[in-house]
């Protein structure tokens, strides 16, 4: 059973409803006991920031998911819920991530071409930098759909995949059990259901 973390930012019914589609038992909870009994986790995440991490802080789950993740539960974050698994965050001044995968989170105009739209939305292609598990049903240059104005520097060695957007930007990671990824899985079509089927194959 996969849990997805309600901690009252992220799209989480809209990946309740991809986990069933491919047939994976999927719950959004709130509750450190069901969490406990999860096989997996998702942090998902949208908005800023500061106001998501503070919510996380604020829900009570969030040292239930710390102490799991410490004894080797898988963990996925996605888009911000993968922002905030890194050591800061820039927006709107410094804040303090999770510090489970390091680096910090910059803003994507510091590294794109000027003139770029930004917030990046829309379909990119993954390049692959680092082998993942993720990525054992799908090929590189699979197109997977943005929305981001930030993005992950300074963790190329956990870096799985970037985007190309006027530069390249950080679109996956992973070190050891703990996983993100920029882009929305639960948006990406059938690419992103077989990058959600391989995660539930995590052990």
């Amino acid at each position: 059973m996969t849990a997805i973390i309600d901690y009252g930012v992220g799209n989480l019914f809209s990946l309740r409803s991809s986990f069933s589609a491919i047939g994976e038992e999927a719950v959004v909870t709130s509750e450190s006991r069901i969490l406990r009994e999860a096989d997996r986790l998702i942090l998902p995440g949208v908005g800023a920031f500061c106001d998501a991490r503070r919510a996380f802080s604020e829900s009570g789950t969030e040292e239930t998911v710390l102490d799991l993740v410490r004894q080797g539960r898988p963990l996925l974050g996605i888009c911000l819920g993968m922002q905030m698994l890194f050591d800061r965050d820039f927006e709107d001044g410094i804040h303090e991530g999770l510090g489970l995968i390091p680096g910090e989170v910059r803003p994507i105009s510091e590294t794109i071409e000027k003139g770029l739209k930004i917030p990046q939305i829309g379909w990119n292609a993954l390049i692959f930098r680092n082998p993942s598990v993720l990525y054992k049903y799908i090929n590189e240059g699979d197109y997977v759909y943005f929305v981001h104005s930030y993005h992950a520097a300074g963790c190329a060695e956990h870096t799985t995949a970037v985007t190309g957007y006027g530069g390249y930007l950080t679109a996956s990671v992973e070190r050891g059990n703990v996983f993100g990824t920029q882009f929305h899985p639960e948006k990406s079509g059938t690419v992103g259901l077989n990058i959600l089927k391989a995660f539930t194959e995590v052990r």
